[in-house]
């Protein structure tokens, strides 16, 4: 019997307050995540991989920014109906997260220990002596060696893949049921970047705890997680296993994407394809599919109507008029009229 899910992301709008008018930066979107599993969500900067992960957290700053539609239900409980106290209990404790820069993120005038310790004390109502033996442990858990002495240095004493391990190791500290890491290995190079995921990989199978990553590398996913969730304009474009969408990507963004991107599977004498044109405006987002304007197979329909998000076999879900049967007719009365797309 499958896991029932920790988190269902629900219909969910996010918006922003600008002076040029509101920035519909989710649109819509709907996801779940198992008890243990690890998913990963995809896109192009500025999609709403960040500010997703931000709403499930209830980080939106506001003003400028509100969420004005859908539910987050984790455990069954809706986020959206907390209040902020409620909130701050629930953040750290049974959900963690680890920021994209961790220089910004961390305090630089505390001591690292003390970062990790405090939300040790907060939660868990351990004694000082507790929570620094505690925080010890964390940081030899996410390998920084001589952790007693790491324990009394500051954020400018680390490395960046230390301060990245750091972070992890306060997002972890409370043995939290989610944890949510927003482009964990930004700015590191690639020897790090694979020991930040491989420790990501050994801490999760300890502690079976729910881990959405967010990234725009395609290239990083596949050996991490389970499931993918590729966004697009606001939206989720397509949905599926990470095989599903590595062997068998349906629609046309996310063909581009792995086109777009080196792997070691491909033929060398081909050569990485682009993918041309920008993201929409979402001051003001296309009313049809977001992807229109850049995809070389839009038909009539993608214009006018936004495809929903279907099933194409098990797991594997896609928005795109493509999937559907009806498309072919389309095609053949728009190349008839003269009106097919092509980019």
């Amino acid at each position: 019997m499958p896991n029932k899910s920790l988190l269902q992301v629900r219909n969910l709008q996010v918006s922003f307050k600008t002076y040029l008018g509101r920035v519909k930066a989710v649109r819509d979107v709907s996801f779940e995540v198992d008890r243990g599993e690890t998913v990963a969500i995809v896109g192009e900067s500025g999609c709403g991989k960040t500010v997703t992960a931000q709403a499930i957290m209830r980080l939106i700053p506001s003003p400028p920014g509100f969420i004005h539609g859908g539910e987050i239900l984790f455990e069954d409980n809706d986020l959206l109906k907390k209040s902020r106290s409620e909130m701050k209990r629930i953040r750290g404790k049974e959900m963690g997260m680890i920021f994209q820069d961790p220089m910004t993120s961390l305090n630089p005038t505390m001591r690292i220990g003390k970062q990790i310790a405090e939300g040790l004390r907060k939660h868990r109502r351990l004694s000082k002596f507790e929570a620094k033996e505690r925080a010890i442990e964390m940081l030899d858990l996410v390998r920084i060696a001589d952790p007693a002495k790491r324990y009394e240095q500051y954020p400018h004493e680390f490395s960046g893949g230390m301060r990245q391990r750091a972070m992890i190791a306060i997002a972890l500290a409370c043995d939290p049921k989610l944890l949510i890491a927003d482009e964990p290995t930004t700015a590191l190079d690639v020897t790090i970047q694979a020991q930040i995921l491989e420790l990501m990989k050994s801490i999760q199978a300890k502690t079976q705890t729910s881990i959405i990553l967010i990234t725009h590398d395609l290239g990083i996913v596949a050996s991490t997680c389970d499931r993918v969730i590729v966004m697009y304009g606001g939206k989720i474009v397509e949905t599926g296993t990470v095989d599903q969408i590595f062997s068998s990507p349906i629609h046309p963004y996310t063909q581009g994407l792995l086109r777009s991107v080196p792997r070691l599977d491909m033929d060398r004498s081909k050569r990485l394809v682009p993918i041309y044109g920008t993201p929409p405006n979402l001051l003001n987002p296309p009313e049809g599919c977001a992807f229109c304007a850049r995809c070389d197979r839009a038909m009539v329909i993608c214009k006018s109507n936004h495809p929903p998000l279907l099933p194409s076999q098990d797991k594997h879900k896609i928005a795109c008029w493509l999937n559907h049967k009806e498309s072919h007719e389309q095609k053949t009365a728009a190349e008839s009229t003269r009106t097919y797309q092509t980019v």
